[in-house]
């Protein structure tokens, strides 16, 4: 039975050996190479209670969590992590809830924090935020105390959090406030203690290994296309479930 366990959010090498596998309910995401880069970064822990067996995680996010860019919902990062996460942990009874939101900035995230996340009961919540304040010009410190408020509303339900900040890519990379907004969620994330889960440094490092943006994007220069929602979702799911299972026991490959 499992018990009570702390996950470094560690990225480390040597992850899949193939594409995930969807759930049976669901079709099945479009083939994506399975050669994602696979940078080191670390993270601090987080405590995660799998005593009972269950495990229900909401990713709450703007678009880029919705899935916008990829070829259907099953592409999105949420149900590529939910698949993952189901073949390395198969003891537990686990749903990965996709709460995002097209055109969300953090204050209309706030707002349906109780119907939309914390009506799950939720052990964990990804959130990612920030993109459309930066796109819409919204300051730095109005953000900060959205996020502040929303962190201590979930932090006093008991629920565990990830803070997710925002890609690279050059519809965002072309605006000044972009590279302010992605410091202020270190700053966030150093002030009250909750990890962040730096995407923006992940992606910096694909980079720096040779992907081109158009590998890892959409179209639109601003959304992650397939592969990136799945190169996404491969390392959060890894960070999540390095330290909570022996290396023997991992299964993350394609069947």
């Amino acid at each position: 039975m499992l018990q009570r366990l702390v996950l470094p959010m560690i990225l480390a090498a040597g992850f899949l050996a193939g594409p995930p596998a969807a759930p049976a309910q669901a079709a099945p995401p479009s083939a994506v190479p399975a050669d994602c880069p696979r940078p080191r970064l670390a993270l601090p822990p987080i405590p995660m209670d799998l005593r009972d067996g269950t495990l229900v995680i909401v990713a709450l996010g703007s678009s880029s969590t919705e899935g916008a860019g990829a070829s259907g919902p099953h592409a999105a990062y949420p149900y590529r992590l939910e698949a993952m996460l189901r073949r390395a942990l198969p003891g537990v009874a686990l749903r990965v809830i996709n709460a995002g939101r097209s055109g969300e900035t953090s204050e209309d995230m706030l707002a349906r924090l109780d119907r939309d996340v914390l009506a799950h009961e939720p052990d964990l919540v990804i959130w990612q935020a920030g993109g459309n304040e930066v796109l819409r010009g919204r300051t730095v410190e109005s953000f900060l105390d959205v996020m502040r408020t929303g962190l201590t509303r979930l932090r006093a339900a008991g629920v565990g959090v990830v803070l997710m900040d925002n890609q690279r890519a050059p519809r965002l990379d072309s605006v000044p406030l972009a590279a302010r907004m992605d410091h202020a969620m270190e700053v966030l994330s150093a002030e009250t203690g909750v990890p962040l889960f730096a995407r923006s440094r992940l992606m910096r490092a694909w980079r720096a290994e040779g992907v081109a943006p158009g590998d890892v994007l959409a179209p639109d220069q601003l959304h992650h296309n397939d592969r990136g929602y799945a190169c996404l979702a491969e390392a959060l799911a890894k960070a999540l479930v390095d330290a909570a299972l022996p290396a023997p026991s991992r299964d993350f490959a394609a069947r």
